[in-house]
């Protein structure tokens, strides 16, 4: 061995040498088409509503969203998932704005499909959270409770008056057995076979929702813990899955994203459907509280937090970053 024979013959880091270099051999690639930008629209207000613990993020107008739509459209991104948020006054027991045709989110619909027609999937949240008057996920019984299968019954009504409005995807959120199955056999019925279901398969109880809650002015007391998933399990996520896929989902869903990185993985070599992951108001949040605060390059965190969310498996990220994102890539 001569003196020279210590030193590695093997080195890695030849292909972390250039950017270039870094660019040719990288393993996961962001694009535009990968991303879906949450938006939410609120009644009644004459110019876009600043969300204080989501700088940079508005309650829209309905002008103000189909701006919105335009220039994410334009900026190449797959799609825009709609929130509603109705005049307090109009919430009720069983969340009627959800399944009038004029409420908030439909008309919202409407709008954004008349704006970009097919240049951006229109996807809207189908959930009672945001329109109904105690903030959970579906009526309540005599007893407080959930009632998991009279919810059905509303959700099975706002699946069709949001397909009717034009929704390309409907997105069930609200964690209730069965619901997907009732939503696909409620848009068939009235002709809409072509209307997509993005499942929320794997949605956790998570801490990470507080800013999104002040976004869609939610009137929730205590928790959804009776319905969400236990942040501790992972099993009973693929059991959620295989529930779903059963039921006749298109497309799966988890969420949050960065702390389920494990369970979206999971998922995602589980399934032969597109798994998209959502990147919730916590997440985003919290890296632009950071880098208000100079503690984290901001520009930097967004992108590998993205990369994460994409290296574990997720072929679409709900983030509202999408559209200034998708500009960069651009």
């Amino acid at each position: 061995m001569t003196k020279y024979g210590s030193f590695p013959g093997t080195r890695p880091r030849r292909l972390r040498t250039t950017p270039v270099m870094r660019r040719m051999v990288a393993e996961t690639r962001l694009h535009p088409a990968d991303f879906i930008l949450p938006a939410f629209v609120r009644e009644g207000i004459a110019e876009p509503v600043p969300i204080s613990s989501m700088p940079g993020v508005v309650q829209h107008t309905r002008d103000s969203l189909k701006k919105a739509a335009v220039e994410a459209a334009e900026a190449g991104i797959s799609g825009i998932m709609l929130f509603g948020v109705p005049e307090e006054s109009k919430k009720d027991a069983v969340g009627t704005p959800g399944t009038d045709p004029e409420g908030i989110l439909q008309v919202a619909i409407g709008d954004v499909r008349a704006e970009v027609g097919d240049d951006l999937l229109v996807m809207s949240d189908l959930c009672l959270d945001e329109v109904i008057d105690h903030g959970h996920c579906g009526v309540l019984d005599a007893q407080g409770r959930v009632d998991n299968d009279a919810t059905l019954e509303r959700y099975a009504e706002m699946a069709q008056v949001q397909a009717d409005a034009g929704a390309h995807v409907v997105g069930p959120s609200g964690m209730m057995d069965g619901q997907i199955g009732v939503v696909r056999d409620a848009l068939d019925q009235i002709g809409r076979e072509d209307v997509a279901i993005l499942a929320y398969t794997a949605k956790y109880s998570s801490a990470f929702y507080g800013p999104f809650r002040e976004a869609v002015a939610s009137s929730l007391k205590g928790d959804r813990k009776t319905y969400q998933q236990d942040p501790a399990n992972w099993r009973e996520s693929l059991r959620e899955l295989a529930l779903d896929l059963e039921e006749g989902a298109d497309m799966v869903m988890v969420k949050p994203a960065g702390p389920y990185l494990d369970v979206l993985a999971r998922v995602a070599d589980a399934v032969d459907v597109p798994v998209a992951a959502y990147q919730i108001s916590g997440e985003y949040a919290m890296i632009e509280a950071a880098a208000e605060k100079g503690w984290v390059d901001r520009d930097r965190a967004i992108l590998e937090t993205l990369t994460g969310i994409k290296r574990a498996g997720a072929r679409s990220i709900l983030t509202y970053w999408a559209t200034e994102v998708a500009r960069q890539l651009r």
